[in-house]
């Protein structure tokens, strides 16, 4: 604002824009998010995802993770709920690297741009790669032995 009054003013209509792009998606997604996990019972939650469910709560985790296109920003609040509601940090950590860096909703794009070895490679690394960054999580916050 200091430096150049015009890009300052130009700067805030296009993050001021770029909101009001990104609110309505993102209020949609976490009321469904919400109403989802109000119905899903917590003892299932806490039961397939919870500190109990041993090598099945990574797996439904990074499937799910890796199914699901959900962006960054939305992803948040959705862990915080299913941590509310009984999922382990661990498994959270698993479903979150998966949803950020493994895509089979998106590997069909994925070949078209960088071939086929380099996708599943990528893909297959990084899902090995969130299954050990929650398993790290969960040794380092003393939930698994």
């Amino acid at each position: 604002f200091l430096l150049d009054k015009k890009k300052t003013v130009a700067g805030l209509k296009k993050g001021w824009k770029m909101f009001r792009n990104v609110l309505f998606p993102f209020l949609i997604v976490l009321i469904l998010v919400s109403v989802v996990l109000y119905f899903i019972p917590q003892d299932f939650i806490g039961r397939y995802l919870g500190s109990n469910s041993g090598v099945t709560g990574f797996v439904i985790a990074a499937l799910i993770g890796s199914i699901a296109l959900i962006p960054g920003f939305i992803s948040y609040p959705i862990a915080a709920g299913l941590v509310q509601q009984g999922a382990a940090y661990a498994v959270v950590a698993t479903f979150m690297t998966t949803l950020m860096m493994v895509g089979v909703a998106t590997l069909p794009l994925e070949i078209r741009y960088f071939g086929k070895i380099v996708a599943i490679v990528r893909n297959v690394l990084n899902l090995f790669a969130a299954v050990v960054i929650g398993l790290l999580v969960g040794l380092i916050m003393g939930l698994i032995p």
